[in-house]
């Protein structure tokens, strides 16, 4: 089992930069597929990035390909997410989610994620 704790959120013009990060506690997140999910007012929540535990294989949605990176310090057991050339439509909570998973796969889904931080919030003001 991990325990996730999200950081780093908070308010930002448009065109801004903010970095988000999931730091983990409990087992070895070498072992954990870790996707980014945002979830704005009135909308369902979206899937928008996905890395692997053991070779930090990335995918990313349409929305934020090219402005957004995940990345990995399993020696940290964190996560990050950073999000350059911000929108005011990427205004949302954010959370990270851990899913034990060692393939090839990449899970957008929230229903394939068994662990959840509690979000952090991200506001882009135009």
């Amino acid at each position: 089992q991990v325990q996730l704790v999200e950081s780093g959120g908070g308010l930002v013009q448009a065109g801004g930069s903010l970095r988000l990060s999931c730091a983990a506690t409990g087992d070895s997140l070498d072992y954990y597929a870790i996707g980014w999910f945002r979830q704005a007012p009135g909308k369902e929540r979206e899937g928008v990035a996905c890395i692997h535990g053991n070779d930090g294989g990335t995918s990313y949605v349409d929305s934020v390909r090219g402005r957004f990176t995940v990345s990995r310090d399993n020696a940290k057991s964190t996560v990050y997410l950073q999000m350059n050339s911000l929108k005011p439509e990427d205004t949302a909570v954010y959370h990270c989610a851990a899913t034990y998973y060692s393939g090839t796969y990449y899970f957008f889904d929230e229903e394939e994620f068994d662990y959840w931080g509690q979000g952090t919030q991200v506001t882009v003001s135009s």
